[in-house]
């Protein structure tokens, strides 16, 4: 099933839209991320497929862009997106615990 014949309610976007992005499922954050299907594979299909392969976040994190793509309708551009964001997300977790070691030491 493509992702337009789902009904527009349950379509990972337009959820995060409407319910905000801690009511989705981690696949389908994925699949926001990952943007397309591939090869008759609709995006939210490939993205279960890479949670179950991963098997958790943290070790989806940890595969290397040649491990992500060997998984069908992964390629160069969805495995960059990927390391990409488990990558501003290890900063984004860095930061936030450097401004609260800072802060605490100036009280």
């Amino acid at each position: 099933m493509k992702i337009m014949e789902i009904n527009a309610d349950e379509r990972p976007r337009e959820r995060l839209i409407s319910a905000g992005a801690r009511a989705l499922s981690n696949t389908e954050l994925l699949a926001i991320l990952l943007r397309t299907g591939s090869g008759g594979i609709n995006v939210l299909d490939l993205a279960r497929e890479l949670m179950t392969r991963a098997g958790s976040l943290t070790r989806l994190a940890a595969m290397s862009g040649e491990v992500l793509m060997e998984t069908k309708g992964i390629g160069k551009d969805k495995s960059a997106t990927i390391m990409a964001a488990f990558e501003l997300g290890r900063r984004f977790s860095a930061d936030r615990k450097s401004t609260r070691l800072n802060s605490s030491h100036s009280n």
